[in-house]
């Protein structure tokens, strides 16, 4: 029987649970129902439960999930982590200021070199950490010190993985024919590089002032909906089901502060070099379909930060500018903030990692936050240097593919294509496999050339 992962509504609801107890909102009596009729205490990590449950218990969580979106949020909440562009922008450190500055002149052939460094870094990174996708944080380094691959210093192998090794902490079965070192053959398909081309298809056709429906009309003519997960599977059924985008990401959607909105948004910032609020603002009116609140943080700081890298920007100066659109008193900027920390703490890389998996452990390896504060502190670790960041980003674990995929693109962004190191860029043939359409077999060359052709 087929159980697509992310849409049954038995296991949609112990996500929307612990959503709404992140949040402040009052489920205590909407889980004990659910717990009295026989639910899972716990939601499904891999997103769908093996069996489908009884009619009336998928009744009943079809009611507890409509009742959870009347559950009103906390107020305190809502003043810390608003959803409207400009009461972002006004709690945000530098947002409204920022708006009003020019930006800085950007050296032409530098940027050049910059945005394919941004594409190629951002590619070789998600390659990375696709075989490891959901690989707990020991056993990524269980593999990676039986193939002799840790500190990890080149693509995941299994040539001389112990078998036991290899028994307990299986590969992602999908990604593993095409991103092992042995295997890979150009840059296999993700998400974390399909969503970037229907980004810059979009400022090919309307240029910045795309709106958020034309987001979601590109989505349903260029994503089958199995290329979509989590919070962008929800709206995109609730798209086929009638729904308006303005409202789309707001029904039944548990995962409104996971990381997919993240995974968007670096083009905006590759084509607004040194603008960080002109970045944010376009990668709000795309995460705005799917995300809210630290969903929608994390695609503003992911483009104001490129934004920042491919203009040149120091790893401070990346830093600031992601935090500079994001509200100083959300748990995403708490997230980035004690994720920088750690990576300027004296720790050695694998404590430091401890230290995040024991503060942030209890979220879903897909949420926005434990990410986020993991990419924080590659990038501050990383200091710049392409593979320590991709390497510290995936070797931290979690959500092992978009973490590296955007600790690639700033890091690629900084060190330009002409640096990248070889043994991490020649695999991929300068090539991207993508069913997106338009995109079939495209070069990372004439990407970054489309790239610098619709950049402000």
């Amino acid at each position: 029987m087929l159980r697509l992962s992310w849409t049954q509504p038995e296991d949609l609801l112990p996500h929307a649970l612990v959503a709404a107890e992140l949040d402040g909102r009052d489920a205590a009596a909407l889980r004990e129902r659910w717990r009295a009729a026989g639910g899972p205490a716990t939601a499904p990590v891999s997103g769908a439960t093996p069996q489908p449950a009884p009619e009336q218990l998928r009744r009943l969580a079809r009611e507890l999930l409509a009742e959870l979106d009347e559950r009103p949020d906390p107020a305190d909440l809502v003043a810390a982590e608003p959803d409207d562009l400009e009461a972002i922008l006004a709690a945000a450190p530098g947002g409204a200021a920022a708006a009003a500055a020019p930006a800085p002149a950007v050296d032409r052939a530098r940027y050049s070199d910059r945005l394919l460094g941004a594409w190629r870094g951002r590619a070789a990174g998600c390659l990375l950490g696709k075989p490891v996708e959901k690989i707990p944080l020991e056993g990524i380094r269980a593999i990676g010190r039986s193939t002799g691959n840790w500190p990890i210093r080149s693509y995941f192998t299994e040539v001389g993985l112990d078998p036991e090794v290899a028994a307990r902490y299986p590969w992602n079965r999908r990604s593993r024919p095409t991103s092992l070192a042995e295997n890979i053959d150009g840059m296999p398909e993700d998400d974390d590089l399909n969503f970037p081309l229907i980004a810059l298809q979009l400022l090919e056709s309307t240029g910045r002032g795309f709106t958020t429906d034309a987001v979601a009309q590109a989505w349903l003519d260029a994503l089958p909906g199995g290329r979509v997960f989590t919070a962008e599977r929800i709206v995109y059924r609730n798209l086929l089901d009638g729904y308006e985008p303005e409202v789309a990401g707001r029904v039944q959607n548990p995962f409104r502060d996971w990381i997919g909105a993240q995974i968007r948004t670096d083009v905006y910032g590759w084509t607004a070099p040194g603008d960080p609020v002109a970045a944010a603002r376009s990668a709000w009116t795309d995460a705005r379909l799917s995300h809210g609140r630290n969903g929608v943080y994390g695609a503003m700081f992911a483009a104001a930060a490129c934004s920042a890298a491919v203009a040149g920007a120091s790893i401070d100066g990346v830093i600031d500018a992601g935090l500079s659109v994001v509200p100083a008193g959300s748990r995403y900027a708490a997230a980035i903030a004690r994720g920088a920390e750690l990576g300027a703490s004296d720790l050695d890389d694998e404590s430091a990692v401890d230290v995040l998996h024991a503060e942030f452990g209890h979220l879903h390896w897909v949420h926005v936050l434990n990410n986020a504060a993991l990419l924080a502190f590659a990038l501050v670790r990383g200091d710049g240097a392409f593979e320590r960041t991709i390497a510290l980003a995936v070797s931290g674990g979690w959500d092992t593919d978009s973490v590296g995929a955007t600790a690639g693109s700033i890091a690629g962004s900084l060190t330009g294509a002409s640096a990248l190191p070889d043994r991490w860029i020649a695999p991929l043939h300068d090539r991207l496999a993508t069913s997106v359409p338009g995109f079939s077999d495209v070069r990372f060359t004439d990407l970054a050339r489309r790239t610098e052709a619709v950049a402000a």
